[in-house]
């Protein structure tokens, strides 16, 4: 992600050759919105940031306090953590906020706000960049955390081959479900989707803003596509990568990515043996594939390692799912593990992305405390078993993994709420991204919500398997968002259930590479391949 300007077009200063648009002002409150909240926040005492990353760049954190719930506003209150990067420009240029979301739900924000230095142009420079946990995540308080053990090594198959197994996964998520119904309490209560639509509108407020600008990806997609229908008269500009279709919220939605990760995962197999010279795995996919399975099932008796069992394997692999950028690191480990006995590399893989100890299952809890309350999953095992079984049978990478992930639903303590009918017909024009293979968000959100939102546009990254990877370096995208930022200028919409630009996707990497890159990186700073981690969170 870069960079963009914005100045007064009265002043025809010139960015990239495209005339920048009118400037915003931080403005003080307006005259009160239909479905403005009811509260008032304490101004936001910002200070030194803990993280060095955002203190290298003269970021400023603090907290928001909100209600707990929204519609007791003057009862109990929780603090929402917020980091801001300030606008570069003079105060004459400037465009106002953008509020990030890394999606998850579950993840964490906080260091989102490094985000505009990602845009082209300089683009980025005329905005306030905020990032923020949202409530239970991260360094907001309360933060949920149910069991950090939760993940521990060489757990359980995930495939229920068994009625043993299967009872066991069963008992695991109910365990589970009742851990976080003990350590949340009426918190619980209060994660909804809409719970956080209500605090980023709440964040406008102590801003000082009449309206934001957003930038979500994954499921701050959907956050913004219910903030947008909520408060369209709020929204000024919005970009969203990778959708979530809002008619599938959460369990079909779940069905969908099973298929679509089955799909992306043999892509992967594929470039494996395209470079085959380098890893020496097989010459043709279907020969990395086999060998693939047959190491989960040798796992399930003997763990590599003595700890990474069929299901570590599983989640090791899932990361070449969601986007290109770890395929090195996925494929070196696999071939260190298949040609030397090496599983240091997959030791590694699995511990980055997958916490052991007190607090370390924070996005997780937060994940399933969001999804299960914004809409009544299945009560029926008998549901969840024929759908997973016939998903699988078509399916079998990642189906009964993304099940168990989710199961704690069968059992979640929280009040269900009903999801927010999303409609943008009121919202003004916005940016929609998407590549054409995203697995976690299947490219059929995005036209939906394309049809949603009348004056959207969407920017399709043709055969791409990456999520939510705006801002990479891909010009075609990068700089349709740098003039949007800058001027509100989108592509021209045309007819149909279609994109409306069609742009190159991420490439595909180059082994040989992998080391040049990482050399470059400096300790404790915050790189665009940690923000895309950050993106992909509780499994997006």
């Amino acid at each position: 992600m870069k960079k963009i300007v914005a100045v007064l077009a009265a002043a025809g200063f010139v960015v990239g050759g495209a005339v920048l648009a009118p400037v915003v002002s931080a403005a003080p409150q307006a005259k009160p919105a239909p479905n403005q909240v009811a509260y008032d926040p304490a101004p936001i005492a910002w200070g030194t940031c803990a993280s060095p990353g955002l203190a290298r760049r003269g970021a400023q954190c603090g907290f928001l306090e909100v209600p707990l719930n929204y519609s007791k506003p003057q009862g109990t209150k929780i603090k929402i953590a917020v980091s801001r990067i300030a606008a570069k420009a003079p105060a004459e240029q400037y465009q106002g906020v953008m509020i990030t979301n890394p999606g998850g739900p579950g993840g964490s924000g906080l260091t989102l706000s490094v985000l505009g230095e990602y845009v082209p142009n300089g683009a980025g420079e005329f905005y306030d960049w905020i990032g923020f946990d949202p409530r239970g995540v991260g360094s907001s308080q309360p933060a949920l955390t149910c069991d950090g053990t939760y993940f521990a090594y060489n757990r359980p198959y995930y495939v229920p081959v068994t009625q043993k197994l299967e009872q066991t996964w069963l008992t695991r998520s109910k365990n589970y479900a009742k851990a976080c119904d003990t350590a949340g309490g009426e918190l619980l209560d209060n994660v909804k989707t809409t719970d956080t639509v209500n605090d980023v509108d709440v964040l406008r407020k102590a801003l000082k803003q009449e309206k934001i600008n957003y930038y979500g990806f994954s499921y701050g997609t959907y956050l913004g596509q219910v903030y947008a229908t909520l408060y369209p008269e709020r929204v000024r500009r919005m970009v969203l990568d990778g959708n979530v279709d809002a008619r599938k919220v959460w369990y079909q939605a779940n069905l969908d990515q099973d298929v679509a990760f089955d799909r992306n995962i043999k892509v992967y197999f594929d470039w494996i043996a395209k470079n085959d010279a380098v890893y020496h795995l097989g010459k043709k996919g279907r020969d990395v594939e086999a060998l693939f399975y047959r190491e989960q099932l040798r796992f399930i008796s003997k763990p590599a390692g003595g700890i990474i069992g069929p299901d570590e394997w599983t989640d090791i692999f899932l990361q070449a799912g969601y986007y290109v950028f770890g395929w090195e690191d996925v494929a070196n480990a696999f071939s260190a593990w298949v040609n030397g006995g090496d599983s240091a590399g997959l030791k590694a893989l699995y511990d980055a992305s997958n916490g052991q100890g007190p607090g370390t299952d924070n996005g997780f809890a937060m994940y399933l405390a969001t999804q299960c309350t914004d809409v009544q999953w299945p009560t029926s095992w008998t549901r969840w078993q024929i759908d997973n079984w016939i998903t699988h049978l078509r399916a079998p990478f990642e189906t009964w993994g993304n099940a168990w992930f989710n199961a704690p639903c069968l059992n979640w303590g929280g009040k269900v709420g009903t999801p927010v009918k999303v409609d943008g017909s009121k919202a003004p024009p916005i940016l929609l991204l998407n590549e054409t293979l995203d697995a976690a968000t299947p490219y059929e959100g995005s036209l939906e919500l394309r049809s949603r939102f009348p004056k959207s546009v969407l920017v399709e990254g043709v055969g791409g398997t990456t999520h939510s990877g705006s801002l990479n370096g891909i010009a075609c995208v990068d700089d349709k968002i740098a003039d949007y930022l800058a001027t509100g200028k989108l592509p021209a919409r045309v007819a149909g259930r279609r994109s409306d630009a069609q742009c190159e996707p991420l490439p595909q990497p180059v082994p040989a590479g992998a080391a040049q890159r990482k050399a470059s990186i400096a300790a404790n700073d915050i790189t665009r391949a940690d923000l895309q981690k950050l993106i992909i969170g509780a499994r997006g």
